[in-house]
């Protein structure tokens, strides 16, 4: 299992992942949902850093869970509105994430205590990758139909 690491955040806590403009997407109302995700991230982060993992994880993820649905969503319509051709595969890669988040979500409520770490990892991973890579995809056919 890889490490968490990252870069210290405004209160001197260790940041998993700081937003960066390397994340950007080139549509704002995404980039801002995106450093939502991010802040999420960290806050988990920071609680398993402080032994307190389990007692917020729940509402963490559930809170990510929602933010993702709706972001997926919007996500999507640009998409559809743009006839974006990589609706299908991207739409995919969504239902991917909430399946496998959702897994995380029933070992929480079982009482697993060990799977923080491989969740941090897995979200860090899994969205740095993202952002970087399939959303990627979609910017300068999403500016060039408007949408930025």
């Amino acid at each position: 299992m890889k490490r968490v690491s990252g870069t210290r955040g405004r209160r001197g806590t260790m940041a998993l992942l700081t937003w960066s403009s390397k994340y950007s997407v080139g549509v704002k109302s995404l980039d801002d949902q995106h450093t939502e995700f991010i802040g999420i991230l960290n806050e988990l982060h920071s609680a398993m850093l402080k032994g307190k993992a389990q007692s917020i994880a729940g509402a963490l993820l559930t809170k990510l869970m929602n933010g993702a649905r709706n972001h997926f969503s919007t996500e999507e319509r640009l998409m559809e509105s743009t006839k974006f051709a990589g609706l299908a595969e991207h739409r995919a890669e969504h239902r991917a994430l909430t399946a496998k988040v959702d897994e995380y979500l029933a070992r929480h409520k079982r009482g697993d205590n060990t799977m923080f770490l491989e969740l941090l990892n897995f979200l860090r991973d899994w969205l740095t990758n993202h952002m970087q890579q399939v959303d990627k995809k979609y910017t300068a056919w999403m500016n060039e139909h408007g949408v930025r």
